[in-house]
């Protein structure tokens, strides 16, 4: 028995399994696209927050950060549904994608590295007819320097905040004898996406050098900028996700027939 429950007809089991494969490969998806894209570019919103073009201050998304609200969306369903363990299962799978797509990542520029590979990890560009140009394999080698910090800075983010998600989460329905389903969703993806913001920027920063600081301008608030901007992204996302997770907690525990949570082995 998969779940340790006794006389589940097999179309409910094969339904819970798909589901959870659903859940899953949204939170790896989302994983990848994150890394991949990582601080590959940087979203300047300021106007939209009244914040003037002269001041030190912006609101600046790395265009990474926007499938990142995903990920613990897909993880407090499956703790909701599946249990703390398979929670935590899913986030280890998530670290050895991490991984993997460093793996790729390196192997793919080592593999007959072009001569002019400057110390960066980028290729220059070359001119021709007066103009610069790309040469082949130039937007490689350029997602890749940017990618490769950014990867060892998300890895070490991740797996702390996605923890703290699933710990705090489980906390907070202890705490609720499993009502509040709106605090323990909201509770938990806020202080871990705290967390995983500061973290983040400061190891892609001083690791990875990889945010477009001004050296103009004073260093401290610009990262506090970027902390800011992408932790209030989360929180707003974070907010407007508690509908989704509820409703489709509702129908999802009606569907694979589950009252409280599956017992995973």
């Amino acid at each position: 028995m998969i779940y340790g429950e006794e006389n589940i007809p097999l179309k409910i089991k094969r339904r819970r399994e798909v589901v959870f494969l659903i859940l899953v490969g949204l939170f790896l998806g989302s994983l990848v696209m994150l890394n991949i894209l990582g601080v590959s570019r940087f979203v300047d919103l300021s106007h939209w927050v009244g914040i003037p073009k002269e001041s030190d201050i912006t609101f600046s998304l790395a265009i990474g950060v926007l499938p990142y609200p995903v990920t613990f969306l897909c993880t407090d369903f499956i703790s909701e549904i599946y249990g703390k363990k398979r929670a935590n299962r899913v986030v280890w799978i998530g670290l050895l994608l991490n991984i993997w797509i460093l793996i790729i990542i390196w192997f793919g520029g080592w593999l007959e590295a072009p001569e002019t590979l400057q110390a960066d990890g980028t290729l220059p560009l070359e001119i021709e007819n007066g103009q610069a140009v790309a040469p082949h394999g130039y937007a490689f080698y350029t997602i890749r320097s940017l990618a490769f910090g950014a990867t060892i800075a998300s890895m070490i983010a991740y797996i702390t905040a996605q923890f703290i998600d699933v710990h705090i989460f489980h906390f907070f329905k202890r705490l609720t004898n499993g009502k509040k389903l709106w605090l323990r969703n909201n509770g938990s993806t806020l202080i871990s996406q705290l967390v995983d913001s500061i973290a983040v920027i400061l190891i892609t920063h001083f690791f990875a050098s990889g945010l477009p600081v001004n050296d103009s301008k004073p260093l401290f608030w610009q990262l506090i900028a970027f902390i800011l901007s992408a932790y209030l992204f989360k929180l707003i996302v974070a907010l407007i996700d508690t509908i989704p997770f509820y409703i489709g907690t509702h129908y999802l525990k009606k569907f694979l027939r589950v009252e409280g949570e599956l017992l995973a082995p």
